[in-house]
């Protein structure tokens, strides 16, 4: 071994303790950068050279340390695993946000929920029937009436307004999945070219990792990783992207409440095959805007007031048919659905007055009220429409619930599985300093080691043979 090779030795030394400080400096630069996964800087031992011929007897030393490379500390494992927390999280969120909307329309308990407002129509039949043909309960009565519709027809107008709102955003969510997808797939190509000439591009992994975490948050995707450092990014086993390649979605049905047809999501390469979203913000998008026939809240929600409209419309003139008013004439409809298609926002009262009120029973005793107080027994019967609101209040409120306790639970595992991914890729700032104070003296013992071996050449070349002069 040439007496100079110590030099070399030191030197690897040297360029060690630098690029681990390097490193170390770079993590602290980037302590606030989100989505950066800690860096190391992984050295082997460098051997000796190889001793051959008769006189190799005496063992090799090492030649210093050679740098394998810059490894990035993720966790696939981990990584996976906050992927599809993340997804169930933005899936439960999503529609647990969408029925706390839902529910809110309905302003139950309270003085301007559609249950008080029946109850003051019912009670306005009642003071009707205990003043017959009397214009002041009667005009009370016909407010109170058009309370009740207006609120009907309001809710349901809210609904097809959150409808319409949600649609949006399922639009602007695919939008960003296949914008995502088209960044992942490019740095796709750039990490498998830097990985080919010997490049290491954790910054570029860490890009996509990001994006992957949102592709997923969004629809509830998978990640597999190739050996050519690509990845493919699967949605229901279906690849999403593939290596440089880019496979969008597109969403299809309907883009109104009225339009007949629930939005689906389908491949844009693959016309009329549907998407089956799993998790993620899309799929909860979707199931808040399926049919009614399919559990679709919103559609049910509508479906339910239609049928409410319906039924006070149907009973309230049913009994109106049966009476006659003050003057022992029968009279017209109290209400009236313009539009078979729409009853909520298409009912109205038909009523102008006290003669168009039928307080008394047909053939009976003209200023009796006995029709109006049957008319006022409406409100209790188990079947109405007083009924059906009830169940309707109840199972949208039962479900809003569930639905939050649900999201909490999510959030909560989620939380679990991002604070285990930080734990082992985040970076320490106490970790790095104490990496920057030992690489910091191992630079300074490497530069030592040099010039102790600059001072034994400086003997041995230039006073060699000076002793005895």
């Amino acid at each position: 071994m040439s007496t100079f090779s110590g030099l070399n030795t030191a030197m690897s030394g040297l360029t060690a303790a630098r690029i681990a400080m390097e490193t170390a400096g770079n993590n602290l630069a980037n302590v606030g950068t989100a989505g950066y996964t800690r860096q190391r800087a992984d050295f082997v031992s460098a051997g000796s050279v190889a001793s051959t011929g008769l006189l190799a007897s005496r063992p090799g030393v090492g030649q210093g340390v050679v740098l394998t490379g810059i490894a990035r500390l993720a966790d696939a494992h981990l990584d996976a695993r906050v992927r599809g927390t993340v997804a169930l999280a933005a899936q439960s969120d999503t529609r647990a946000e969408g029925l706390s909307n839902l529910e809110g329309i309905l302003r139950e308990p309270g003085e301007n929920g559609l249950s008080a407002l029946f109850n003051d129509f019912w009670a306005g039949w009642e003071d009707v029937a205990n003043q017959p043909g009397e214009p002041a309960p009667a005009a009370v009565l016909l407010e109170r009436a058009k309370a009740v519709v207006n609120r009907i027809g309001l809710s349901r107008t809210e609904i097809t307004d959150q409808w319409a709102a949600q649609r949006q955003s399922l639009d602007t969510m695919v939008n960003d999945v296949n914008a995502a997808a088209s960044a992942v797939a490019g740095l796709n190509a750039q990490i498998r070219s830097s990985i080919a000439s010997g490049g290491a591009p954790n910054a570029l992994v860490d890009q996509r990792a990001v994006l992957t975490q949102n592709i997923a948050e969004l629809s509830g995707a998978s990640v597999r990783e190739l050996p050519d450092g690509t990845v493919d990014v699967l949605i229901d086993g279906n690849a999403l992207v593939t290596g440089s390649t880019v496979r969008p979605l597109e969403v299809t049905g309907s883009s109104t409440f009225d339009g007949g047809t629930a939005p689906t999501l389908q491949w844009v390469h693959r016309q009329g095959q549907p998407v089956a979203i799993q998790a993620g913000r899309l799929a909860g998008a979707v199931s808040l805007l399926a049919s009614a026939a399919d559990g679709g809240p919103l559609a049910e929600a509508a479906k339910s007031l239609d049928d409410i409209a319906v039924e006070l419309a149907t009973r309230v003139n049913a009994v109106q048919a049966g009476g006659q008013n003050v003057d022992g004439n029968p009279v017209p409809e109290f209400f009236e659905i313009t539009d078979p298609n729409d009853p909520a926002r298409s009912l109205t009262v038909k009523a102008t007055g006290a003669r168009d009120l039928a307080t008394a029973i047909a053939g009976g005793d003209p200023l009796d009220g006995s029709n109006a107080s049957r008319m006022s027994a409406l409100g209790n019967e188990s079947d109405g429409p007083d009924a059906l609101w009830a169940n309707m209040v109840i199972r949208i409120g039962t479900a809003t619930k569930s639905e939050a306790q649900q999201a909490v639970s999510a959030a909560v595992a989620a939380a679990g599985a991002v604070n285990a991914q930080q734990s082992v890729s985040a970076v320490s700032l106490d970790e790095e300093n104490v990496a920057l104070i030992a690489n910091q003296h191992a630079f300074q013992g490497a530069a030592r080691v040099m010039t102790a071996i600059d001072e034994m050449l400086d003997t041995l070349i230039n006073r060699t043979g000076l002793v005895g002069r």
